[in-house]
């Protein structure tokens, strides 16, 4: 046999060889891709807990996370697909939960006048940032993004927005870190500056739940006024939670005008994830307590979870996040936002 026949048939037995070596099955890689996503999102709930950092939140800590590991470390092109799903399904299924914080009934049965200053909000923070941003040059996505946060419920508000508007994931995951970072300043400002502020309990918590972003924040700067305070606070900030439904089928609507009789237009799909919204609404303000006792331990154990999963969504955005792009998008985009954010406590602030 010749040195060429033999060096052909010793390149045939590798090739077999490795053929038959066992490939990781597509499943495994899938699920590998979330798994990925879940280490992280746990490991910014482990952050959030150290003192200091517990006032950004498990959330900010994670999405910090996940985009500096993107950055200096990447992730196997092979997971993607697990990592995509969770940025796309875990967000939604984590709205869906998120309804069981809205109680419906209080808003109604109490909160419809503030229900109306929070409509007022909401179409202040979205116009200002739209506008700002186009003064500044800035992304007009992420600043539509921006003002949907600030005006609404924050990260909440934003993952709920951004499939309906067509946004980047990285717009999201940059929208996201730029809500939780201002939100928690603007919330440490508030219990600063709460003694020497000429507001009652109440007017203090109607003005925080008016102004501040995310229901955590809310929660935050509420707290030093007591529990008459937090309870307005949240109440109010509840009016905007419960107003993010109707503005996402208005963005919705204006999307379709938007693309209507373009090339390449882009179909607007349904938000389903918003009628499961609603129903886990409903479900938590009229059966949940009345027709089926739950102790407050599985609640606040729900509540968690809650989190945890948006977490875990906000970790797959995060991932796909260039801090090369960061520098060039977001510095605008906050700029708009935090301008907004500081005219919204103002104004707020002598409506009372």
């Amino acid at each position: 046999m010749s040195s060429q026949s033999a060096s052909a048939l010793s390149l045939q037995e590798n090739l077999g060889q490795q053929q038959k070596k066992p490939q990781p099955k597509s499943t495994d890689l899938w699920l590998g891709g979330i798994a990925f996503t879940i280490v992280i999102a746990a490991a910014g709930f482990a952050l959030s807990a150290i003192p200091g950092f517990s006032r950004v939140g498990p959330m900010a800590c994670a999405i910090t996370l996940a985009i500096i590991y993107r950055q200096f470390f990447g992730y196997p092109e092979k997971i993607r697909a697990g990592i995509q799903f969770s940025a796309r399904y875990f967000l939604r299924f984590a709205i869906i939960l998120y309804g069981l914080k809205l109680n419906v009934d209080i808003i109604l049965n109490q909160g419809l006048g503030l229900v109306v200053r929070d409509a007022g909000v909401i179409l202040f923070a979205i116009l200002a940032t739209i506008w700002l941003g186009k003064r500044l040059k800035a992304d007009s996505s992420l600043s539509l993004l921006l003002g949907v946060g600030t005006g609404v419920c924050g990260a909440a508000a934003i993952a709920a927005v951004a499939p309906i508007i067509k946004a980047k994931e990285e717009d999201t995951a940059i929208g996201v870190g730029i809500i939780a970072l201002v939100g928690t300043i603007f919330s440490i400002v508030y219990t600063i500056i709460r003694p020497i502020l000429p507001l009652s309990a109440v007017d203090y918590g109607i003005w925080s739940g008016t102004s501040l972003h995310e229901i955590a924040h809310v929660a935050l700067a509420g707290a030093p006024a007591g529990p008459d305070g937090l309870a307005m606070a949240l109440l109010a900030k509840l009016g905007r939670v419960l107003l993010l439904v109707p503005l996402c089928f208005i963005l919705m609507y204006w999307m379709k005008r938007k693309t209507a009789g373009k090339a390449g237009e882009t179909k607007v799909d349904f938000p389903w994830f918003l009628v499961g919204f609603i129903l886990m609404s409903l479900f938590g303000s009229y059966v949940l307590g009345t027709w089926i006792s739950v102790p407050v331990p599985v609640l606040d154990g729900i509540s968690t979870a809650t989190t945890f999963i948006l977490t875990s969504a906000m970790v797959g955005l995060g991932l796909n996040v260039s801090l090369r792009d960061l520098r060039t998008k977001a510095l605008r985009p906050l700029l708009a936002m935090l301008i907004t954010s500081i005219f919204l406590s103002i104004i707020t602030f002598f409506i009372i």
